[in-house]
C-alpha cells in the first residue's frame, strides 16, 4: 500500500486512508449491517491493514460514529441550502424544498439511509445521545423556518417540530424496510402534508 500513496505528504496520506476506511464502512454497514461487519472486513474492502484502521479510529463503533457524523452533516447542509434557496416567504414551498433535499439525500443512496436510520439505533448509550442530538438539530431547523416570519415559538412548537422530525424518520424507515417500493416523490408529498398541517397551527 505504500506505493499507492508515494509522493504524498504524511498528513494527506492519513486523510486519504481515513476516507477510504469510511467509504468501506459505508459499503459494509450500509449493506451487511453494523453487527455483521468486523474491523477486518472494513480493512479488506478498503485494501488497508488494520494498523491503518487504528490510526484513525479507536474501534468499530468509533468508525460508525464518524460515518454517522459525516452523513448527518452532509444531510443537514443539503437541507439548509435547499431551504435558503427558496425565494419569498411561502412556508409550504420552503418546507417542500427542505424535505425534498433531506429525503433525497437518504434515498439517493440507500446505504446512507440504512446507516442513519437503522444501523446506529441501539448500538450504545453514547450513540443514542449522538442520534438524539442530530434529530434535535433537525427539529431546530424546522423551528427556525417557522420563526423566520417573526412568530414567537414556545415549548409546544418545539415539541411539534420534534414530532414532525420523528414522523419523517419513521416514514423513511418504513420505506427502507419495505424494500423501497414507495415512490420517493410520494414520500415528499406525505411529509409536506404533515408540515403544512403543523404550520397551520403555528404560523397562520
Amino acid at each position: 500500500m505504500g506505493r499507492r500513496y508515494a509522493g504524498i505528504a504524511l498528513e494527506q496520506r492519513t486523510q486519504l486512508r481515513r476516507a477510504a476506511l469510511l467509504a468501506s464502512a459505508l459499503e459494509n454497514f450500509g449493506t451487511a449491517g453494523y453487527a455483521a461487519t468486523s474491523v477486518k472486513q472494513i480493512c479488506l474492502t478498503a485494501e488497508l491493514t488494520e494498523r491503518y484502521f487504528y490510526q484513525s479510529f479507536a474501534d468499530r463503533e468509533d468508525a460508525l460514529a464518524a460515518l454517522y457524523d459525516d452523513l448527518s452533516t452532509a444531510m443537514r447542509e443539503a437541507t439548509v441550502a435547499a431551504v435558503a434557496a427558496v425565494d419569498g416567504d411561502d412556508i409550504d414551498a420552503v418546507a417542500r424544498a427542505g424535505l425534498a433535499a433531506f429525503i433525497g439525500y437518504l434515498t439517493d443512496d440507500p446505504r446512507r439511509a440504512r446507516v442513519v436510520l437503522i444501523e446506529v439505533v441501539g448500538v450504545s448509550s453514547t450513540m443514542e445521545r449522538r442520534r438524539h442530538d442530530v434529530l434535535s438539530d433537525f427539529a431546530a431547523v424546522v423551528s427556525s423556518v417557522w420563526a423566520a416570519g417573526g412568530h414567537e415559538l414556545g415549548s409546544r412548537e418545539r415539541s411539534l417540530a420534534v414530532a414532525l422530525v420523528g414522523a419523517v424518520n419513521h416514514l423513511l424507515v418504513d420505506w427502507l424496510l419495505g424494500d423501497r417500493r414507495q415512490d420517493v416523490a410520494e414520500l415528499v408529498d406525505v411529509c409536506e402534508l404533515l408540515f403544512a398541517a403543523a404550520a397551520e397551527k403555528v404560523v397562520r
